[in-house]
């Protein structure tokens, strides 16, 4: 069995001594990702080329060490954490926006591209990058592709898969390719693109990524619905696609959010509203402007208090500075929180805001909901103070009773934030042993033996336990459970 040191000395030689992070202080910023879920790696790599990546993934199978590839760390399912220790690939050097181009609305860029970074840089021509998770401003092009991110304006244009043309990979067997086509049509043959989309670093490392780019709408008008109850707004969700509406956004926050958001940000919400909804619509002036009063009858006839329209893209930015920092906002109310990612139907919404409510009571926890309400993607955030004894269990036996609230009313496990190693135990409620088995087939497709991002997405596997009772006794047995 390979030393460490004989690790560290393939992974220099791969990459150079100063790409390679090895020492337990230096590589404790790399244990944890944005959920509960944490554990230590061996090593951690900076690439800064594809051809170093596939170096470094032939040096960890050449020693049958396990690889866990990164972005910014910002992922909220466990899936850049290394639960079987061994090295971690960061593509945070690989940061180069390497072209816009106008003609054919697409962009080229490496994985460790912010995701605001390429609509900025396509803003001069006109154009915008269409994914925008809550964490833009860090979140990486990588990262956001392993987990098929989405974000708030997803609604009516789509999540990551719809906005990939194609990429360079480096598969789990060191393998360097190319899948997908820069032409807007995938072309003919299976679509690996997509396959490999949303695979959570399970298939390979994307090395490079060719983006579609669309025009930057000619105008945008921004609603801010104020209501009593979340009941209320749920319902006023159901009306306005139920009348044909699709608005570019559908958010909605609930008073512990928008509390903790107007004390933090003072970002003009209503603090003592029981919910509000940020609706966005954009698009031909006349039609916007005509969708945008359609939209504010809906509301107000299903309960809202007023319906206030943003008057400049000032305060347009100021509601949506209050939506994109309403997670971090929280910290104010409590040290800790745990963000869920579910997805229900949206005539479902008000009974699983039910759900969550009488979650909330049971295990004794406040609970803040924030969520994309027009495509049904709950983000509950459970609030509590992780030095308290046993409260980490106590979040995740709730957090268990509201997935399986989701899956009850006809929905799924995530809307964006993928699976990890945090519901992967959750998949069975899903599918059936046979339809995870033919999952797990695909991965020895792209050479993965059991070494490229273990004890993610399916369940079982030498070591992998289940998070809801791996938190608790790593927590009780310290450090040395990393070992």
């Amino acid at each position: 069995m390979a030393t460490r040191r004989d690790l560290i000395a393939a992974l220099s030689q791969a990459v150079g001594n100063e790409a390679v992070i090895w020492r337990p202080e230096d590589v404790r910023a790399y244990e944890y990702d944005g959920t509960v879920e944490t554990r230590l790696p061996h090593a951690v790599v900076l690439p800064e080329t594809a051809e170093q990546v596939a170096a470094v993934v032939a040096a960890c199978n050449l020693l049958q060490v396990p690889i866990t590839p990164r972005g910014a760390g910002t992922g909220l399912s466990g899936g850049a954490v290394a639960r079987k220790r061994g090295v971690v690939i960061s593509t945070a050097r690989m940061n180069r926006i390497i072209q816009i181009d106008p003609i054919n609305r697409l962009a080229v860029v490496q994985p460790g591209v912010a995701n605001l970074a390429v609509s900025l840089a396509a803003a001069s021509s006109g154009l915008f990058y269409a994914p925008d998770p809550s964490s833009q401003k860090a979140c990486t092009i990588g990262g956001n592709v392993a987990e098929n991110a989405g974000g708030p304006h997803c609604l009516a244009l789509g999540v990551t898969t719809n906005h990939v043309l194609a990429m360079e990979v480096v598969t789990a067997d060191g393998t360097l390719v190319r899948l997908g086509s820069p032409t807007p049509d995938i072309g003919p043959g299976y679509d690996l693109r997509g396959a490999f989309i949303g695979s959570e670093g399970t298939l390979g490392i994307v090395t490079e990524v060719t983006l579609r780019l669309l025009p930057l709408p000619a105008s945008i008008v921004t609603l801010l619905a104020v209501f009593d109850t979340i009941e209320q707004a749920s319902e006023s969700v159901s009306a306005i696609i139920g009348a044909g509406l699709v608005p570019a956004a559908i958010e909605m926050m609930d008073r512990v959010t928008l509390q903790a958001a107007e004390a933090g940000l003072q970002c003009g919400y209503p603090p003592d509203a029981g919910a509000v909804l940020l609706v966005e619509v954009d698009g031909i002036a006349d039609i916007v402007e005509e969708q945008a009063g359609r939209i504010r009858a809906e509301c107000l006839e299903h309960g809202a208090m007023e319906v206030r329209i943003a008057e400049d893209d000032e305060e347009r930015e100021r509601l949506w500075k209050g939506r994109k920092g309403a997670i971090g906002a929280l910290g104010r109310i409590a040290p800790n929180y745990y963000i869920l990612d579910g997805v229900v139907p949206r005539s479902r919404l008000v009974e699983t805001m039910a759900v969550v409510e009488r979650v909330s009571a049971a295990y004794n926890l406040p609970i803040a909901n924030v969520f994309h309400a027009g495509d049904g993607n709950l983000h509950p955030c459970v609030l509590f103070d992780d030095r308290e004894p046993g409260a980490r269990q106590r979040v995740l036996e709730a957090g268990e009773a509201i997935m399986r609230a989701c899956i009850d009313a006809g929905g799924t496990l995530s809307g964006e934030h993928g699976i990890g190693y945090e519901k992967q135990q959750f998949m069975g409620w899903l599918y059936s042993d046979e339809d995870m088995e033919n999952m797990e087939r695909l991965r020895p497709v792209f050479g993965n033996e059991g070494l490229f991002n273990p004890c993610k997405i399916l369940p079982g596997g030498t070591g992998c336990g289940e998070m809801a009772h791996d938190a608790a006794a790593i927590r009780a047995a310290g450090q040395d459970a990393y070992v």
